[in-house]
């Protein structure tokens, strides 16, 4: 294995992609590996959230190398309906689930990589995953309406909870932490059931939250006693010191403090983690963000936003004892929930999660550090503000990244032509070419800037942006529509809307006959008037006449 990891070790993606000069960026990942020792994080997990978007394996054997090289040294990976549930679980998977035989390779390749493996399970809130949104569940659920929630009441409840932990655990043995989530627990206390219980005397929300935390960690605890249960903190956030040492929850979890937030409050973090300690906690956790985290639909991270709330949670660590927090988790939520769109791809937040692993590991994001991950990444010149250069790196996954960013380009151009253009929203609006009255002076305004923007699609596949065309090597082939729809919503609209745009203008300088006025010119085209103007104060004028 010694050997295996060490030739695994010096691969380098020198081969992938040229740079703009011409020549080939090298990662040499075994001289990169040689990290100092200066991160007051002994544990970096890179978070895995594959509800959306799950790579392929072979991407894992691509990413997970640099990953180790970056500084991280273990994973948190939050397989939701990708895990391959059996028996009775078995609607719980989803038909492009990962298969065992598949599930060990990725634990494989962790190992090669010296990552640590932490699987995360959902055992009370965000249960809509892929577990209460099913109709032959939904009698589990808090209340009725709502999937979110588990009803802490009910024993089969619990039961399904404790089967697929251990369907979990048996495809990971050995594992020294399980994630059972618990964060986000929303309509807690609001069903039938949960208001006659609070009605009884010295009943609470919080005591039902620990209690159903204290059932399943103990659950964890009894089938396999090396694994420590870790929570997700937010739902102890309030409760008082002495009702969280009372329940005996601090004995059997570790609490992960999250706050992904660019704008961190470090006080605020410092004295909860002393409440914490006091509450008889005995070890903390730390949890911020590289992707995910900035909006449900984001197409690409904001770098800056993300390293400031890593650099955050650096001031977070030295303010208590120096191992008051065993590790921090660097998140890279996929879909805020099962129902929402996919945001940021994984390969699109690289860059990102470079910079803030390497700014963890050596306390700070100084010029070195910034030349250290120029160099991992393969990129000429690290951008943390706006976008990247196009086509300027060679990490695995990089073609997509310059895809995401030429498209942002793209609709940035149009969107800019068409909304603060004087000449095309005074002259050639959706109005003007819907009913074809367009002033043929304009149009020798309007062209030549469609003509541009059509063409910054040189580079895309089929030389214009169709989704069914593209080539995701890293995602897996039945997952790509959630990523097909988020991209055609975010692209599609600009690149009709230049088209369109394009295709009147030429129509209408075309060589014909003479103008029949010199001020209004009425021509057939093929619009059809499918642009709604974006006021809709002004679509509902009707015009007796032009």
């Amino acid at each position: 294995m010694k050997a295996e990891a060490s030739a695994h070790s010096q691969l380098n993606f020198s081969t992938r992609k040229k740079c703009p000069d011409k020549r080939f960026l090298l990662c040499d990942f075994t001289k990169s590996s040689e990290m100092s020792g200066s991160s007051p994080f002994k544990m970096r997990f890179v978070h895995l959230d594959l509800k959306g978007a799950p790579p392929k394996v072979s991407y894992f054997s691509e990413i997970f190398p640099l990953f180790h090289a970056l500084g991280a040294n273990g994973l948190l990976i939050e397989y939701e309906d990708t895990f391959p549930y059996e028996g009775h679980l078995g609607l719980l998977r989803a038909q492009h689930a990962y298969s065992p035989s598949e599930v060990k390779e990725i634990l494989r390749l962790a190992t090669l990589n010296e990552l640590e493996v932490v699987p995360l399970v959902q055992t009370f809130g965000h249960m809509e995953q892929f577990v209460l949104k099913h109709e032959t569940l939904a009698h589990l659920r808090e209340v009725a309406l709502f999937p979110n929630t588990l009803n802490p009441h009910e024993a089969e409840c619990l039961a399904l909870v404790r089967a697929m932990i251990d369907q979990v655990m048996e495809l990971h043995p050995g594992a020294r932490w399980l994630h059972v989530g618990c964060d986000e627990v929303y309509y807690l206390g609001e069903g039938e059931t949960s208001r006659q219980w609070l009605q009884q005397e010295q009943n609470t929300k919080a005591k039902l939250c620990l209690s159903h935390m204290r059932a399943v960690a103990s659950h964890v605890l009894a089938q396999h006693p090396t694994t420590t249960p870790l929570v997700w903190d937010d739902m102890l956030r309030d409760i008082p010191e002495d009702q969280l040492s009372a329940s005996g929850v601090p004995q059997l979890v570790e609490p992960v403090l999250w706050d992904y937030g660019a704008d961190l409050d470090v006080h605020g973090r410092a004295l909860l983690m002393e409440k914490y300690r006091k509450s008889g906690f005995l070890r903390l956790w730390a949890a911020s963000a590289f992707k995910g985290a900035t909006g449900p639909s984001q197409a690409l991270p904001p770098i800056d936003y993300h390293l400031r709330n890593n650099l955050q949670w650096l001031q977070v660590a030295a303010c208590g004892p120096a191992d008051t927090l065993q590790g921090i988790i660097l998140t890279g939520w996929q879909r805020y929930d099962h129902f929402s769109v996919l945001c940021e791809l994984l390969p699109v937040g690289i860059p990102s999660l470079a910079i803030c692993l390497q700014s963890l590991l050596h306390g700070g994001f100084a010029e070195d550090v910034r030349a250290k991950v120029e160099n991992l990444l393969g990129t000429v010149s690290l951008e943390t503000t706006g976008l990247m250069s196009e086509g300027a790196s060679s990490f695995p996954g990089s073609d997509i990244l310059a895809l995401v960013t030429e498209g942002l380009h793209l609709r940035s151009s149009v969107d800019e032509m068409l909304q603060r253009d004087r000449y095309v929203t005074g002259w050639f609006s959706p109005y003007h070419r819907r009913r074809k009255l367009i002033h043929p002076v304009m149009i020798q305004h309007v062209q030549p800037q469609a003509l541009s923007c059509l063409g910054l699609s040189v580079s895309w596949p089929g030389g214009a942006p169709s989704c069914r065309s593209w080539r995701l090597p890293c995602i897996m082939s039945s997952t790509r529509m959630p990523w097909r729809s988020g991209w055609r919503r975010m692209c599609t609209p600009a690149w009709g809307s230049c088209r369109r745009c394009c295709r009147t203008s030429v129509r209408l300088l075309a060589p014909g006959p003479p103008w029949p006025s010199p001020a209004l010119t009425w021509v057939r085209t093929l619009e059809r008037g499918d642009f709604p103007h974006p006021c809709p104060a002004v679509s509902s004028l009707t015009f007796a006449s032009c």
